[in-house]
């Protein structure tokens, strides 16, 4: 059981380190693109500049680790999606929602405890990525997963934030 579970989980050195090698190459690009605004890069001039900087740095750290874990995770898959559709919007294309049918949750349980947990099951699947289209058990397993690598991302950009 102990190898079936290693083997599920990420090698998180490896994930930590492709996450902060791609991290840091957005942040460099990022850096290099001028502001909208005449000033430095290196100041803030007004609340919107620093909200579009902010966004730019969140989207380059989400795509990071999405693409650090690769495509083999429902969450990075539909995370990575998200920022290419958000990319192409000014390009008008139109993203396609796939549907997948919902799956039981198995044992007949009383109807309120039931209802209690769809209701948290439905909490769950706005906050993963694609959490949407997925059964319960394939969402806590990816809900486990997104939380680790988003463990890894602050751990990262913190030390980063550090130096």
């Amino acid at each position: 059981m102990n190898s079936q579970h290693s083997s599920s989980r990420p090698n998180s050195s490896s994930l930590k380190s492709r996450f902060t090698l791609g991290f840091l190459r957005a942040l460099k690009r990022l850096n290099r693109q001028p502001s909208s605004s005449s000033s430095p890069p290196q100041t803030v001039s007004s609340p919107r500049e620093m909200c579009r900087r902010y966004l730019r740095i969140r989207i380059a750290a989400d795509a990071s680790m999405a693409s650090a874990v690769g495509s083999r995770r429902a969450w990075s898959r539909a995370l990575l999606l998200k920022i290419r559709s958000r990319q192409s919007r000014s390009s008008n294309s139109s993203a396609r929602r796939v549907s997948m049918k919902k799956k039981c949750l198995g044992e007949k349980i009383k109807k309120k405890k039931k209802l209690k947990c769809c209701k948290e099951i439905n909490k769950l699947r706005k906050f993963v990525p694609g959490g949407e289209a997925m059964d319960a058990c394939s969402l806590l397993d990816e809900a486990a997963h997104y939380i680790r690598c988003l463990n890894t991302q602050v751990k990262v950009m913190t030390r980063i934030a550090d130096n």
